[in-house]
């Protein structure tokens, strides 16, 4: 459950860092006083808050350094100031009502993130088909339930926005994704495609799954 490489997260932000994206087709609990009695906050996944801007992006900046090491020139073009400036304009000013961010959190710790949005694809139908753009989990907090939660949740906030089919794009060789996708009853639909940068210094490709997630 690595990194979704969409070209949701290219245009908006590698275009913060001044170039353009080339389109291929978007509590711990603590002790604070001896006589305070703490709780655990269960695990969830919930609405991603403004002030959660920063620790996604440095969530994002961690992941990618390590799952797009082959890719210098994607990595050169973001800075975590301008990754976190993007993602609380995307938290607090979408560009569409349905453009959600959602946080996976374990205590007070941000452990995953997604986004879902109408979909843009070429053959979307407008106002069915659904996209998870972004999906990531922290590789220390994966198999430990958060990526079933997540996911979950970014289903039934598609469903719950009037889309009917779900969709995602995964990188062609992350095997991992793909697998957690297909186990949790989505399939590949056969579209492809490739992302990069507009100097074709940088060039993914990515594969297509979807889900019907109209109600019964």
């Amino acid at each position: 459950m690595g990194a979704q490489n969409g070209q949701w997260l290219l245009d908006h932000h590698i275009a913060a860092a001044g170039r353009q994206p080339c389109r291929g087709g978007w509590l711990g609990a603590g002790r604070y006083h001896a006589t305070v009695t703490t709780t655990d906050v269960p695990d969830s996944v919930r609405l991603a808050l403004p002030r959660e801007a920063a620790d996604i992006a440095a969530l994002q900046g961690s992941v990618w350094a390590v799952e797009f090491a082959d890719y210098p020139a994607l990595l050169a073009e973001l800075s975590t100031d301008e990754v976190a400036v993007a993602w609380e304009r995307a938290i607090t000013r979408p560009p569409v009502a349905q453009c959600r961010v959602l946080v996976a959190v374990s205590g007070d710790a941000v452990v995953g993130f997604a986004t879902t949005m109408p979909s843009d694809d070429p053959d979307a139908t407008a106002g069915s088909d659904g996209l998870i753009a972004e999906f990531l989990i922290s590789p220390d907090r994966r198999a430990q339930g958060h990526g079933s939660r997540l996911l979950h949740a970014c289903v039934d906030t598609l469903r719950a926005d009037g889309f009917g089919l779900a969709t995602c794009w995964v990188r062609s060789t992350d095997d991992d994704m793909r697998a957690f996708l297909t186990e949790s009853g989505w399939a590949p639909d056969g579209s492809h495609r490739e992302i990069g940068l507009a100097d074709g210094s940088v060039r993914i490709k990515q594969i297509r799954l979807h889900t019907d997630i109209s109600a019964d």
